[in-house]
């Protein structure tokens, strides 16, 4: 008990208040924004499991502090240097993917619109594509055909496009519908959108590795999530097993959605330039709904 006393008074007696100023406020403001969104990072990634095993280490520290185990100490310390280099490497593509979703626009837009205004506003794709796309995709829904297509934001799909065929031509239900057709050469892997054209079939996706993401959702739903996890494009996803339709964007994924849905979210991303476009409430929480980032 007495190791025990000693401990507090010379790490936690000694701590005061200091005196606050303005900028002392905003500066915990902005660390307490920094951790907020650290937390919610690595919940959703392999690096909570980690956190887990880091805590349970710094309890193993403390103990060996307070009771004096100089040779456990030792090996903390000569450990930390080599520790921190593994987990760099171990989890490499984590840090990569949050330093990607740093730079999207939709991690920034909320903060400050006007930074992220930097492309002009003109219309992605035409109301006749919205139609023919919502058409194709229930046609393929009602045939339990899979299908995955995505549709390109302000961030460039070429990467993603060189892994596949491409196709150059304007979109129509007919064409996609034939892509997507059981044993047909373009079926397997994703279609590619760019404004009103499908320029490449089969591409490969990053899966995502999001550990909220239902078991039951294969292949091609982890796709389409995790191209929603490093781009800000917007997928559709048709289930082969049960023929339900699914969307991803900004890393959530909204299941079991219906034409008008899907219509809706369309002339939200098409980002009309003339006439009045009515307002819709989306992305409401659902019980039949999930979300890959919470």
């Amino acid at each position: 008990m007495e190791a025990i006393k000693i401990f507090f008074e010379d790490y936690l007696v000694r701590l005061s208040l200091p005196k606050l100023k303005i900028t002392d406020i905003i500066e915990i403001l902005i660390i307490a924004c920094f951790i907020y969104n650290l937390i919610k990072w690595v919940k959703k990634t392999r690096a909570w499991a980690l956190m887990r095993g880091l805590a349970i280490l710094l309890i193993f520290w403390i103990i060996a502090s307070i009771f004096h185990f100089n040779a456990i100490i030792w090996i903390f310390v000569n450990a930390i240097n080599v520790g921190i280099i593994a987990i760099v490497i171990l989890f490499q593509p984590e840090f990569r993917k949050a330093l990607e979703q740093l730079g999207q626009r939709s991690f920034l837009s909320p903060y400050l619109p006007n930074f992220t205004d930097a492309k002009d506003d003109t219309e992605r794709f035409s109301d006749h594509t919205i139609e023919e796309l919502v058409r194709a995709t229930f046609e393929l829904a009602k045939t339990k055909t899979g299908a995955l297509m995505v549709i390109e934001g302000e961030v460039s799909l070429d990467d993603y496009e060189r892994t596949g065929i491409e196709v150059d031509a304007i979109i129509s239900s007919q064409l996609l519908i034939n892509i997507f057709e059981h044993n047909t050469p373009l079926h397997d892997g994703a279609v590619i959108i760019r404004g009103d054209r499908v320029t490449a079939a089969t591409c490969y996706l990053p899966l995502s590795d999001s550990m909220s993401i239902s078991k039951e959702l294969g292949t091609r739903h982890r796709a389409g999530l995790g191209i929603s996890e490093v781009t800000d494009s917007f997928t559709v996803i048709v289930s082969e097993e049960t023929g339900k339709v699914s969307i991803a964007k900004n890393g959530q994924l909204i299941r079991s959605v219906d034409s008008d849905y899907l219509r809706a979210k369309l002339v939200e991303i098409q980002r009309k330039t003339s006439g009045e476009v009515k307002k819709i409430k989306l992305w409401k929480g659902k019980s039949k709904n999930e979300t890959g980032a919470n």
